[in-house]
């Protein structure tokens, strides 16, 4: 009689073979790995991998086929067993990605590029199987897009070593369209380095020579990484794994490099250090054929009051701080200019007019609880002393809102704020950004019955 197995069997498999290749990686730096194409269509591979990129979500490519198609009509085994089969028998194709223009904060436009959902899956197979033995190369100043690292670990990072050490300048780096200008046959040399299976470097190659399709027109990509496939971290990663492992080797007594993906700063003692650093980076950036922004990247003095440096969302500044031995400097961490802006937007966005639909107040705190949890379980647990205080003024502007909209449909009952909105806001179970929402809420709502 054949044993039950277990709920998380395929997960288990999977990580099991994980935990092999990442330490025979780490056991031998040099060693090449020859036989990982038939890994990528194993049956446990390939559903974890569906579980993954279901789970991701996300808008169809260029068949225009969708992840809730696939699930209700054409069927989740079907998709897995005949993507396999494409594997096995060596006829499977990329397809060009489909181009959407995503717009920035200043205006600009962000190129995302969405794979077909089949192109997920194997990307997604391809990545489970090579992440662990680049892994094991990867440096520990990189924490973007990495398993059990974030943006969390890089900011508790830089405040920690500007606690523990003298840090009076940053370098702050920005790289423009870095994912869209890594060059192909420089990268590929570079995973070659682990990886001699051809069929893989095969599947790589034809991930980034696929292609594009913007307003039903095709391009051909004969550069970058499209921003948005599900191994374009992996690979950008491994690209700029090279500066992680120059500068660890060699620069490490001009700062400490603490970088997420593109974004990186470099934390040094002395000014002169954080000039030569810049240099060593022109260097090289020089041989991996990318620039820096001249606009955006810049050298911050960290105890001016008026300076400070943006960093994954929080701006960093040393403020003069009152503890108990007295008056000190010390790095506070708390929402940028540019954060703010986007939660407000995000805010508007949500409790805008609809015209269309009915939406009533649950309907709107419905949707934007999430969305507050998040923010206030990213930016409220950095520095949250700090912190708290920009967070309350996103709960004000969110509480000021969600008043317009009741006065609006309810002209007779909410002319003014008075215990009838404190009334309905509570009653809605609109939860707060920062960990002082509640109480100052409530006492905001007391002082204006009054």
């Amino acid at each position: 009689m054949n044993a039950v197995k277990p709920a998380n069997y395929t997960k288990a498999k999977v990580q099991q073979l994980q935990n092999t290749l990442y330490l025979a990686a780490k056991v031998d730096p040099k060693r090449r790995f020859h036989a990982l194409y038939d890994k990528v269509y194993r049956e446990d591979i390939l559903r974890e991998a569906w579980k993954r990129v279901k789970a991701n979500g996300g808008s169809a490519g260029t068949d225009r086929i969708t992840i809730q198609y696939i699930v209700q009509e054409y069927g989740e085994e079907q998709l897995i067993q005949e993507t396999r089969e494409l594997l096995v028998n060596g006829k499977y194709r990329p397809s060009p990605v489909r181009r959407k223009d995503i717009p920035k904060p200043d205006g600009k436009m962000r190129p995302l590029g969405i794979p077909t959902i089949q192109d997920r899956l194997v990307q997604m197979a391809t990545k489970m199987v090579t992440e662990p033995i680049f892994e094991a190369d990867f440096r520990d100043c990189s924490y973007g897009f990495r398993p059990k690292r974030g943006a969390k670990q890089a900011i508790e990072k830089i405040r920690r070593t500007t606690k523990d050490n003298p840090i009076y300048w940053v370098v702050d780096v920005d790289i423009p369209g870095y994912f869209d200008n890594i060059p192909h046959d420089k990268l590929m040399l570079l995973v070659a380095q682990r990886i001699s299976d051809r069929r893989i470097l095969k599947l790589i190659r034809g991930w980034l020579t696929a292609g594009v399709m913007k307003d039903d027109q095709f391009y051909d990509t004969e550069i970058g990484s499209p921003q948005g496939g599900v191994i374009s971290p992996l690979l950008a990663n491994i690209y700029l794994n090279y500066l992680d492992t120059v500068w660890e080797k060699q620069f490490t007594h001009l700062g400490t490099l603490v970088r997420y993906a593109d974004d990186f700063v470099i934390l040094c003692h002395k000014r002169e250090h954080a000039l030569e650093a810049v240099n060593v980076l022109k260097n090289v950036f020089r041989k991996l054929e990318l620039s820096m922004n001249t606009q955006k990247s810049k050298l911050v003095n960290v105890y001016n009051d008026t300076e400070g440096f943006d960093f994954l969302g929080m701006h960093h500044r040393k403020l003069p701080w009152r503890s108990k031995g007295g008056l000190a400097y010390i790095l506070r961490s708390f929402p940028s200019k540019k954060a703010m802006k986007k939660m407000r937007a995000r805010v508007k966005e949500i409790t805008a007019p609809r015209s269309r639909l009915p939406w009533s107040l649950q309907d709107m705190v419905k949707e934007l609880n999430p969305v507050i949890q998040g923010w206030r379980g990213y930016y409220g647990k950095i520095d949250p002393a700090v912190s708290n205080r920009f967070l309350q003024k996103i709960d004000w502007h969110i509480r000021r809102r969600l008043f317009i909209f009741l006065r609006n449909k309810h002209k007779r009952k909410f002319q003014r704020w008075g215990p009838e909105v404190s009334d309905a806001l509570t009653k809605s179970g609109l939860t707060t950004a920062s960990s002082w929402g509640h109480c100052n809420a409530r006492g905001e709502e007391r002082r204006k019955a009054v």
